[in-house]
Parts: C-alpha cells; structure tokens; sequence
C-alpha cells in the first residue's frame, strides 16, 4: 500500500472545508465530507450516527443553527492514508427565532481517512466541556 503524504496545513484545511459546508446550511454537503462507514457522535446527539443517512439525519436538525465552528487548541497524528485531529474547538449557534448566539465549549476528534483519492472524516467525536471555567 502507498502512504499518502498529509501536512498540518492540509489538515487545517480540511476543518475549513467542513466548516464552510456548514454554512451553506446543506446536510447533504456536509455529508459528502464523511468516508461511507464513517462514525460521528455528536455533542448535542445520544444517538451514534453509523452511516450517512443517519449522519445526514443529523445535520438536518443541527444546521438550523447556523453553527460555526473555531479551534481552540489542537494536536495531530499522522498515519498511514490516515490523520487525527484533536483537541478543544468552540462551536457557535444562532437561535432562529430570537438571533441570540450562544457559544459551545467542546472537545473533538476528528480522524480523517484518505477514500477513493480524498481526504474525508472517518471519525468525528464531540462532546461538551464536563467542567465549568473557573
């Protein structure tokens, strides 16, 4: 097997890449980023979304509030036609009815896999900060 050869920036920009797919508010868009078997759980989900319509499903509910996501800190690991980002990012939301932003705190993982010649999301794990900011 050939290894792809993956960088900190090609990893950065596949987060914009998601990130801009959240703003056109299309479900569809963003579940194109996912490889076929892909995971995500979700912040605001008990459910394990475990395959792209359930993934979709997902993003249906969840883009109505507009999110924007913002890294806080982040480390990597780089594999073999895969990669990992993790670490603490800021997921912004918009109340439809009222315009009133509230702001997220969360940890995630996102794990990429390299799928038919492009990098997608084969993992993504988010969940809310257990602690409150001192």
């Amino acid at each position: 097997m050939k290894c792809a050869v993956v960088s900190q920036a090609n990893i950065d920009g596949l987060f914009t890449e998601f990130n801009n797919a959240w703003a056109t508010k299309n479900p569809d868009l963003v579940t194109k980023l996912f490889t076929k078997d892909a995971v995500l759980l979700a912040t605001v989900s008990n459910k394990p979304r475990l395959n792209h319509a359930e993934i979709r499903d997902y993003f249906v509910s969840f883009l109505k509030g507009s999110p924007v996501g913002s890294i806080n800190s982040s480390s990597y690991k780089m594999g073999c036609n895969t990669a990992a980002r993790l670490g603490t990012w800021t997921v912004q939301l918009t109340d439809a009815a009222t315009g009133a932003k509230t702001d997220v705190k969360a940890r995630y993982s996102f794990i990429y896999r390299l799928e038919d010649g492009k990098w997608k999301i084969d993992h993504l794990h988010s969940s809310m900060m257990p602690e409150k900011a001192g």
